[in-house]
């Protein structure tokens, strides 16, 4: 049976949710407002994975409320995602970076 969720931990989690939604709108809108690659890759980068990284906080929130005991999966999501996203970042930039120099060179 699924019990209630609790009120200490519900509405932490819906305004950790709400941040989520909005801060991943914003490094979205961020992605489509920037003409160039370069500052085109700070904000979904930044945007998102704090997006991403509010969203498994509440999802901790929940989850160990319900199982009335702490739960931690999420951290492994959250570290992974902290580990690669700024390695992509840097892939992308590189690769933004030899499409620039490629375009000088040709005449």
């Amino acid at each position: 049976m699924i019990g209630v969720l609790p009120l200490w931990a519900a509405l932490p989690a819906t305004v950790l949710l709400i941040l989520s939604g909005l801060i991943t709108v914003t490094g979205s809108l961020g992605l489509l407002r920037f003409d160039h690659a370069f500052p085109r890759m700070h904000a979904p980068t930044l945007g998102n994975t704090a997006g991403l990284g509010f969203m498994l906080v509440a999802s901790m929130l929940i989850s160990s409320a319900m199982a009335e005991r702490p739960i931690f999966h999420e951290v492994v999501i959250l570290l992974l995602v902290i580990l690669t996203s700024p390695i992509s970042a840097v892939l992308l930039m590189q690769a933004a970076i030899r499409r620039d120099r490629r375009r000088k060179r040709q005449p």
